[in-house]
């Protein structure tokens, strides 16, 4: 069942008037590390699904003859948590590697999870770490949700104030005027809720200086159907997600709104050009960029109300997932977004993105000269950190 998520406004640490006084007033700004990261199933609950859909099954259960549903829970919770330990050792790794004050995330079941996650891996490895995480129920059938994990202080020692948090879960198609026959198509009702997950509106002030970010994750591409690969069957879902982002952030701040301090940080299961890859490791792979002709990033950076941070890199090393079928399907691409205002890009101008990707299992084809040390234990198709790499940026909020 969707789990619902109405709308929520919390405020802590401070309220409405803060944020409003911040802007009046603005500190001199210092540095501010900036993260995103898919970390794939953060879960702190078993998912025995997969005894009655094979779609759901993992690939180690499903070489054993197995009984009963009783003898395959027990299975179950064996695999995974023999699995977890590797795993989250890798992600929490991939994180520390960011050197992130702010990082937001995406697939995390709850803040439990969360602050076991933090408690029991991450604190190892960056020590007082994470100490302020938010999250909301989304609307994914799974349970996986944004959320953001933040520092008191940035590295250079200015206090990280958390004001408020908005979902934007709750949002109709219907609300926006947003209904399309493309959606009808799919079998989206004018009364569903646009976003798969959330559009989580975080308020901050660093060291006084207001900052909005916008956590989301997009609705994935899924498997062909009716006559289209899964990215094109999809496309229209994601296109509205766009558009509804674009429009809480246009209401949200006016005329100015592509002057003010924002990013749009999260997964958004899209991309607007992609590495193919032929060949094999034999003869030789060989690499290709194709430019794709629609995109839902186009919707937000249309007319230059904000920028893809991570297209300031080379071409062929703007990706952030290996996506594969089998040695005829094969691509690099960036699924993984830090988008900036117009005038937080511009105040920002020569701030490159770094893409963490020692994380990533060996069976990752990198092209020429990116190779990376891989962390201890990577597997070949896993343990890995997560089928994304992490995605940080230092930028100046003066």
């Amino acid at each position: 069942m969707t789990r619902i998520a109405r709308r929520s406004s919390i405020a802590a640490g401070g309220s409405a008037a803060l944020f409003s006084a911040a802007l009046a007033g603005k500190a001199p700004g210092m540095p501010l590390r900036l993260a995103t990261f898919n970390v794939e199933n953060l879960m702190n609950r078993f998912d025995f699904s997969g005894y009655r859909n094979q779609l759901n099954e993992d690939r180690t259960l499903a070489l054993f003859d197995i009984q009963s549903e009783a003898e395959y829970r027990m299975l179950e919770q064996a695999r995974a948590i023999a699995q977890s330990d590797d795993t989250r050792q890798l992600t929490a790794l991939a994180i520390a590697a960011t050197r992130a004050d702010i990082i937001c995330l995406q697939e995390v079941d709850n803040i439990e999870a969360l602050k076991a996650f933090e408690y029991g891996y991450l604190f190892k490895m960056v020590g007082q770490g994470f100490r302020q995480k938010y999250t909301t129920s989304g609307n994914d059938m799974r349970g996986i949700d944004v959320a953001v994990m933040m520092r008191n202080e940035t590295a250079q020692g200015q206090p990280i104030e958390f004001v408020r948090m908005t979902s934007h879960a709750y949002l109709t198609y219907e609300q926006f005027g947003m209904h399309t026959p493309e959606l009808m198509a799919l079998g989206n009702q004018a009364n569903e809720r646009i976003f798969r997950r959330d559009c989580l509106e975080i308020d901050l002030t660093i060291g006084g200086v207001p900052l909005t970010l916008y956590l989301v994750h997009f609705k994935s591409m899924g498997s062909p159907r009716n006559g289209l690969d899964g990215r094109e069957a999809t496309m229209p879902v994601r296109i509205a997600e766009a558009r509804a982002v674009r429009r809480i952030i246009e209401e949200r701040f006016g005329n100015q709104a592509a002057d003010k301090d924002w990013a749009i940080c999260g997964d958004m299961n899209d991309y607007r050009q992609r590495v193919k890859i032929a060949g094999d490791e034999f003869d030789g792979y060989r690499f290709e960029v194709a430019d794709e002709t629609l995109s839902c990033i186009d919707v937000l950076t249309e007319g230059g109300f904000c920028e893809n941070v991570v297209e300031r890199r080379p071409q062929m090393n703007r990706w952030t997932l290996y996506h594969t079928r089998g040695p005829r399907e094969r691509h690099l691409c960036q699924l993984d977004y830090i988008l900036l205002s117009k005038g937080l890009a511009a105040k920002n101008a020569t701030a490159i993105p770094d893409i963490v990707r020692n994380g990533q299992p060996w069976r990752t084809i990198f092209p020429p000269g990116q190779e990376v040390e891989r962390f201890p234990r990577a597997g070949w198709d896993r343990p890995k950190a997560s089928d994304h790499c992490p995605v940080a940026i230092t930028l100046d909020l003066a």
